[in-house]
């Protein structure tokens, strides 16, 4: 009779609960040491998981330390052999509400996580999975049954950072898999993530520096879950959109009817039974990845012959932090009476809008064409080329839902020529003598 093959075991003691009616500590020696990454300024409890690695049938387990990889030797770990990891639930006996637990999945453990809330079923589920870029290859398409779904826990949400694909695949997901998925930065790429910064990575990682730029979309979702730990008073809001190109024009700033969440530990949980939200939002290259998002509405009247394709600049000024200047550039050309939507993001929090400066930019083509008109067309008579009128501003703060208008602080003087900055101040729309100024 052929022996069984040798295999290292590992013998997960997860969840050691003292039973809720009497509220004393179970007795274990508290193992391991609170993680660096996830440590805040309030004291985290030590873990009382324990970690038994079993060589032999009858061995009682030789502890496996967090944070302590000398213990691995010490417990003479082979890793040239299979490994099974067992992991232990907890007893109904011990009146532990399956409602408490909370299971955090990464790539392929995301749906791990979906397996083992669909195995405990029931009318009782638990309470929470999260999915952190939850593997692609062989789940994109498949069924609810075979992967991460909102049927696997009372509440499910899932955050996608990298589902560009590469012939045809992509690590990470691209589906919706929770009651809310996230999409930051539209879930294909991430910033800070670029060949491009391969020679920042080199100097941090030497020769893992290329294995370390691959995967550093795929990981950004761990980092973005960890920074809603660590930055309780920066968390990063999301907003319901059909895409990535809508969000990008500001058209999905609406917080209304739960179209808005906080992505990260602190999400509100909200059940839409198996309904998907899609949720995007913008994150800076690294932490806190938290930007504050607005929709800029600016509406022209072309007074140039040729419609232009210009560049613009505005700073923005609020009553916080220092002033923020933003470049945008319009990819079409202007339309009269057109209003133009789109998405700025800021990296800090500039309290409320109170004046923007607006300015046109392009000015070595067009400042030539508007002093050589001016030369060419004599001063009586109408000029062709006129410049632009921004008629307003609107803007939307996603984060605060506040609405603003801003009207040009000189009513007398609308034109915008290029290489010239006007002032835009708050003003009141509905104004009679403003409507007859901007006509």
């Amino acid at each position: 009779m052929e022996r069984p093959p040798c295999v290292s075991i590992f013998l997960v003691l997860c969840v050691f609960i003292q039973s809720s009616a009497n509220g004393q500590s179970p007795g274990l020696e508290p193992v391991g040491r609170r993680s660096r990454v996830v440590e805040t300024k309030e004291a985290l409890q030590e873990t009382e998981t324990r970690f038994l690695l079993f060589k032999e049938e009858r061995d009682k387990g030789c502890q496996i330390r967090l944070n302590h990889p000398d213990t691995l030797e010490q417990c003479g770990f082979n890793s040239s052999l299979p490994l099974v990891m067992i992991i232990h639930g907890w007893s109904e006996s011990a009146q532990f509400s399956r409602s408490k637990v909370h299971l955090i999945g990464y790539s392929l453990g995301a749906h791990v996580s979906g397996f083992a809330g669909s195995y405990m079923g029931g009318k009782h589920k638990i309470g929470r999975i999260t999915g952190l870029d939850a593997a692609g290859p062989l789940f994109e398409g498949s069924s609810p049954s075979d992967r991460l779904s909102p049927d696997d826990a009372n509440f499910v949400d899932a955050i996608h950072t990298f589902t560009r694909e590469h012939m045809g695949l992509s690590v990470g997901i691209k589906q919706p898999i929770a009651h809310y998925d996230f999409y930051p930065n539209g879930g294909y790429f991430q910033p800070g993530c670029h060949f491009l910064e391969l020679y920042k990575h080199i100097t941090k990682h030497g020769l893992y520096a290329i294995t370390q730029t691959i995967k550093c979309s795929h990981e950004r979702s761990v980092h973005l879950f960890i920074d809603s730990l660590l930055h309780p008073s920066r968390q990063s809001t999301a907003y319901q959109c059909g895409d990535m190109g809508s969000f990008s024009q500001g058209l999905c700033m609406s917080c209304q009817k739960g179209r808005c969440n906080t992505m990260g530990y602190h999400i509100r949980q909200e059940r839409q039974g198996k309904k998907h939200k899609r949720l995007f939002l913008v994150t800076r290259p690294q932490s806190p990845f938290k930007v504050y998002h607005y929709q800029f509405k600016i509406q022209f009247i072309n007074q140039l012959k040729k419609p232009a394709e210009p560049t613009f600049t505005m700073t923005l000024l609020g009553t916080k932090e220092e002033n923020q200047k933003i470049t945008i550039t319009l990819d079409e050309e202007i339309t009269s009476n057109k209003t133009y939507s789109f998405l700025i993001t800021l990296d800090v929090d500039i309290g409320e809008l109170i004046m923007i400066k607006f300015k046109w930019e392009n000015g070595a083509v067009w400042t030539n064409v508007w002093n050589t008109v001016q030369t060419i067309i004599p001063w009586s008579q109408a000029p062709l080329y006129s410049g632009l009128v921004v008629k307003t501003i609107k803007v939307k703060a996603g984060e605060t839902q506040q609405r603003m208008t801003f009207c040009s602080e000189n009513t007398d003087g609308l034109q915008l020529h290029p290489s010239q900055e006007k002032t835009f101040v708050r003003c009141d729309v509905n104004s009679t003598k403003l409507k007859r100024k901007i006509r």
